[in-house]
């Protein structure tokens, strides 16, 4: 199944300057961990955690950036008993540029990178009550013609800390016998 074209591409201009989809750099591994911290929604995980990510997880991974600076990001990692799917493990936008579809377009970007790979499934984990990450994996699934299901994955007592529950959310190609 092809999938559609991203509108807007990997570059866009704004009225804050280009805005660049790329690979993250280990130089961009603060810039991260800020809007990580920042967001106030995101577990932030330690600084080391987004150094490391950087180094080794590129090919799965996007980093917005307008003039020179890192705005947005998406992290994730090919399963190892799933090569078919990408486990996005945290997708942030700084707050200057949210309400502008960069969110999606890094997931985008991120799926049409993994394509060639292989990938054909996308899988996140989304608190019940963030309703704005629910929406916008729902918008990638809508636009790429894709299905999105959602099943528990982590309840609460799972966690050692006072964690919400974690649902699973996959974005996978609908077939036409799903259909029927």
């Amino acid at each position: 199944m092809s999938t559609p074209t991203l509108s807007p591409p990997t570059g866009r201009d704004t009225e804050h300057g280009r805005t660049v989809l790329r690979a993250p750099r280990v130089g961009d591994a603060a810039q991260i961990w800020r809007i990580a911290k920042d967001s106030q929604v995101l577990d932030a995980n330690s600084s080391y955690a987004y150094l490391l990510w950087c180094r080794d997880f590129p090919a799965t991974s996007v980093v917005a950036e307008v003039d020179g600076e890192v705005v947005g990001f998406v992290i994730g990692f090919v399963r190892p008993k799933a090569p078919d799917t990408v486990f996005v493990w945290q997708v942030a936008v700084d707050p200057s540029q949210r309400g502008r579809g960069t969110g999606t377009a890094l997931l985008h970007k991120l799926l049409d990178d993994t394509a060639a790979a292989g990938v054909s499934i996308l899988e996140t984990t989304v608190s019940p009550d963030n309703e704005a990450s629910i929406a916008m994996f729902g918008s990638v699934a809508r636009k790429r013609g894709a299905d999105m299901r959602k099943r528990p994955l982590f309840d609460p007592s799972a966690f050692p800390d006072n964690h919400e529950a974690e649902d699973l959310y996959t974005i996978a190609p609908s077939t036409p016998e799903e259909h029927r």
